[in-house]
């Protein structure tokens, strides 16, 4: 009788472990990077990126507008790059922090420039909440 349900529940259990894998491996919502930028980057940036909510004097750019400094496009490995703290570009590690160490996580594949590229989690989840709060033109 055990066996039976054992064996029953295999299936089951199987089927479970699949579907975590799969959200796990899947690409991250706005809101889960949303809860990422408002514990991280609001302090600068503004809660949910507006300015105007920002709790410091510091000049910062306005994260809503990063397609129209980019001729309408995301530039995904340029906004990855700047928040892992590889590309500091113009701005120094004085007014941005490398987010690097505190974003590690589980790795996911993310579209950038066509190539699959093993991201972790919580660094997608920014990406992802950073492109969908691009204003419109």
């Amino acid at each position: 009788m055990k066996t039976k349900t054992i064996l029953c529940m295999l299936p089951l259990v199987a089927g479970l472990a699949v579907a975590c894998t799969e959200i796990v491996n899947s690409m991250p919502t706005a809101q889960e990077g949303q809860i990422l930028f408002n514990q991280n980057c609001a302090l600068c940036h503004g809660e949910n990126g507006n300015l105007a909510q920002r709790e410091t004097t510091l000049e910062a750019p306005d994260l809503r507008k990063i397609n129209a400094r980019h001729d309408g496009a995301f530039p995904r490995a340029a906004v990855l790059s700047q928040i892992d703290g590889y590309g500091r570009g113009k701005v120094s590690a004085e007014y941005m922090p490398e987010f690097g160490a505190l974003l590690e996580g589980e790795l996911i594949p993310v579209e950038v420039e066509g190539t699959l590229t093993p991201t972790p989690r919580p660094l997608a989840a920014l990406m992802t909440y950073l492109e969908s709060i691009q204003a419109e033109g």
